[in-house]
């Protein structure tokens, strides 16, 4: 399953809905690219992929300096999962890709 592209997902955590934009490649089994959010932007780390299963770390800077690691499944142009944000736990997270 392809999951190369640009993205739109939204998580869902405690401080509301948080929108952040993901320019995705993948090469085998590697998944890289860039987050870019209002939290913070830079490149994805520990990026992999199986099947249609993705994952990877992103760093976000506000409201503190945390690593955000997601999880989740593409479907088509939808993709969904759930990012664990250290000792606040998981929170769902859902996207669409965009281009």
């Amino acid at each position: 399953m392809a999951v190369d592209g640009k993205w739109e997902i939204i998580i869902n955590s405690p401080m509301g809905a948080q929108k952040a934009t993901l320019e995705l490649a993948s090469s085998g089994a590697s998944l890289s690219g860039t987050q870019t959010a209002a939290q913070g932007s830079g490149p994805l780390e520990n990026g992999k992929v199986d099947g249609n299963a993705v994952s990877w770390s992103a760093k976000i800077s506000s409201p503190m300096p945390l690593t955000l690691d997601f999880s989740g499944a593409v479907e088509g142009d939808k993709m969904s999962g759930s990012v664990k944000a250290g000792a606040f736990g998981s929170f769902p997270f859902t996207g669409n890709r965009v281009a």
